[in-house]
């Protein structure tokens, strides 16, 4: 019988967790965290959000600026397909470790988890560690803002996001903008549609526009060019009347360095009066220069676990960073994690159990060299 690291069997105990949101459900996961953590002598903080929900702070000892490290433990839902395996069974075949929040990103969690519990002593009696681990990151980084809001998040000196990176060091990620677009026209009988305004038309004649709005933008050396897409226009209530209301849902990726306020401007003005637009998730863009000294230490221990050196890297995702950066005395960070960053969201999502263990040893080496500063 195949005996699993503890690191793998804590990733199959939080996918065994149905939490993905809506609802959320995050505590399912936070109180297996917050108990492990709590006996190994780290302080445990449970910040309540919504009924069933909460994010988990841990910290381990007193160093005024302490290795940090983050993930979220909310999923997205399972999708329309059929899953071939239990989605919240936790299985393993092979190298694979099936489940929905496998790779995003429960894997991360327990991988950070464990090295922080194998390292405790060492830890205490030096720089420290924080641990943040988030409910609600899945709908615009919800549960990381509202730690914000509530000033509970002590600077750290450096921060490691588990995000799935297939284990390889991104140095940042793209910003998101979504913007709801709403049309509004004058009702009419259908028979008569010259005495209405067809708020549906107003809104394909903003959808054709936006293929050629300019963001006006240097692309980004390594994250590329910002992007806009129209994912959802919806309107009208019946097919024998003008409509009086149409709505466009557009998700706008920004690169480092610009600011999603000038976007906005720039979309209205573009847009005209005839739309308004509102956000509905505003999380900008995290990058730290590769050049830093602890990123440099980092892409060194990954280019010994990994057996080449790493590329400088981002992701097109965003994570909890965006809110949790600012606050926490903008610390250079790393976004790296054992998850399979193509397996994200997809139907029988699975994590590679060496990864996992792989993840494991990376945050070893990684608290080591902080603690030897």
């Amino acid at each position: 019988m195949t005996v699993f690291s503890s690191a793998v069997r804590l990733t199959q105990d939080l996918v065994r967790q149905d939490s993905v949101n809506p609802p959320g459900h995050e505590t399912r996961c936070t109180a297996i965290l917050a108990d492990r953590l709590a006996a190994a002598g780290f302080a445990i903080t449970l910040c309540p959000f919504g009924d069933g929900r909460s994010s988990l702070i841990a910290r381990i000892g007193q160093g005024p600026r302490p290795l940090a490290f983050t993930g979220h433990v909310d999923t997205v839902p399972l999708g329309r397909q059929a899953w071939s395996v239990d989605p919240f069974g936790g299985t393993i075949d092979g190298d694979r470790l099936y489940g929905r929040g496998s790779s995003d990103m429960k894997a991360g969690v327990a991988a950070f988890t464990e090295a922080c519990l194998r390292n405790a002593a060492r830890l205490r009696d030096g720089p420290g560690a924080l641990i943040v681990v988030t409910a609600a990151e899945e709908t615009g980084c919800e549960g990381a803002l509202a730690l914000v809001r509530d000033g509970v998040l002590p600077e750290a000196g450096a921060l490691v996001v588990a995000e799935p990176t297939g284990n390889h060091p991104y140095v940042g990620h793209k910003g998101a903008l979504w913007l709801r677009l709403v049309a509004e026209g004058v009702t009419a009988h259908g028979s008569m549609p010259e005495r209405g305004v067809n708020a549906v038309v107003k809104a394909a004649q903003a959808v054709v526009r936006l293929g050629a709005f300019d963001f006006d933008e240097k692309r980004h050396d390594v994250l590329g060019a910002p992007t806009v897409n129209v994912g959802t226009l919806h309107g009208g209530i019946n097919v024998n009347s003008v409509p009086d209301r149409a709505v466009i849902e557009v998700d706008i990726r920004t690169v480092p360095g610009q600011s999603h306020a000038r976007v906005r401007d720039a979309m209205a003005g573009f847009l005209g009066d005839g739309v308004a637009a509102t956000p509905i998730i505003d999380v900008e863009a995290v990058w730290t220069d590769p050049a830093h000294p602890w990123v440099g230490r980092v892409f060194g221990i990954m280019g010994e676990l990994l057996g080449e050196t790493p590329e400088v890297r981002g992701a097109p995702y965003f994570t909890d960073a965006s809110a949790l950066v600012p606050a926490m005395g903008h610390a250079p960070t790393v976004i790296l994690g054992p998850g399979q960053p193509e397996m994200a969201h997809q139907t029988d999502e699975y994590c590679l159990v060496s990864r996992i263990d792989q993840a494991v040893l990376a945050y070893d080496r990684i608290i080591a060299d902080w603690c030897a500063r």
